[in-house]
């Protein structure tokens, strides 16, 4: 029995989970949420295991029609959700049943907003993920965005799951970001004026924005002699800059290889930071060590297993 009736599926929503690991080599791009602290929350809450599939809604959700009962929590950017005609309280488990209506009407503050539902969305997975790659038209929900028309499936709720985060745990989405990079691969490809210009500018991020990356507006960065190389791997993260001079960082949905010197790498523990920008918003980016950028990570992933003791226990 389905869960949920899509009745408007919103600006761009597609079932993701934490990425498709293992297949780069064959050209597969791993996808996955583009802000995974905010998905992986959104499931402890759900009473789910934190990898599970979760809708990810960007800008302007969808109108979903409940048509079983289960349990809900929706994490990330602030779309206004209302359940019938009464605000849906963020980052909390929330119990839905039939004839209730989930709906986004307005967006606030951030970008992606992440619905998990008890038992997580369920659809095939392909190569062991559930995450939707549009370009290829593999995962998710028949390998593309939601249609008005479909049905998504959810799993059964565990017994007393109604999880609130608490309020310590909740980001808060700004206009204007510092991002902590690592300089490299390609970085000896700069100049100096180039690298100075890359760590001590302002950007914009253009219009030209999406799960594969965002290119930035603003100083161009100058190469020693070229920005083209012998294709190499696209980390998460990476700062390609092309001949133009003005930077992109690379996303969710990135080739897995690509052809223009990369200056820099965004840490990981950043990236949500950047997930949950849009158009207009500004970047800066501040260079730290590796030591740094381990640190950052290990304190990230503690975060979240604070949080899920958290929920365990009730708090």
């Amino acid at each position: 029995m389905a869960t949920f009736k899509v009745i408007q599926p919103g600006l761009l929503t597609t079932v993701q989970d934490l990425g498709r690991y293992g297949y780069q080599q064959y050209g597969v791009s791993v996808s996955g949420a583009m802000d995974d602290y905010a998905l992986r929350i959104a499931n402890l809450l759900a009473g789910n295991n934190e990898g599970e599939a979760c809708l990810e809604m960007t800008l302007r959700g969808p109108q979903l029609q409940v048509l079983a009962d289960t349990v809900v929590a929706i994490t990330g950017a602030d779309l206004s959700p209302m359940l019938n005609n009464s605000s849906i309280p963020m980052w909390t488990a929330v119990a839905v049943g039939p004839g209730d209506t989930i709906s986004f009407p307005r967006s606030q503050r951030g970008c992606r907003s992440y619905l998990a539902v008890a038992g997580g969305i369920d659809v095939p997975r392909v190569m062991g993920s559930s995450s939707t790659y549009i370009k290829s038209r593999i995962g998710g929900f028949d390998g593309r965005a939601l249609r008005a028309g479909d049905y998504l499936k959810g799993g059964r709720a565990r017994p007393g799951i109604l999880g609130r985060l608490p309020p310590q745990f909740i980001p808060e989405y700004r206009n204007q970001s510092e991002l902590r990079v690592m300089l490299g691969p390609q970085d000896d490809c700069f100049t100096e004026n180039g690298i100075h210009t890359f760590l001590h500018s302002e950007y914009t991020i253009s219009m030209e924005a999406d799960r594969v990356g965002y290119r930035l507006h603003g100083p161009r960065i100058e190469h020693k002699t070229g920005a083209d190389i012998i294709s190499d791997g696209i980390p998460l993260g990476a700062v390609q800059v092309p001949r133009d001079g003005l930077p992109i960082v690379l996303l969710a949905d990135r080739h897995t290889t690509g052809g223009y010197t990369k200056i820099a790498v965004v840490i990981t523990a950043d990236i949500p930071k950047l997930a949950q920008a849009k158009p207009g918003d500004k970047v800066r980016f501040w260079q730290i060590t590796e030591a740094v950028a381990h640190r950052a990570l290990r304190n990230y992933e503690q975060t979240i297993c604070t949080v899920k003791d958290c929920i365990q226990r009730g708090h």
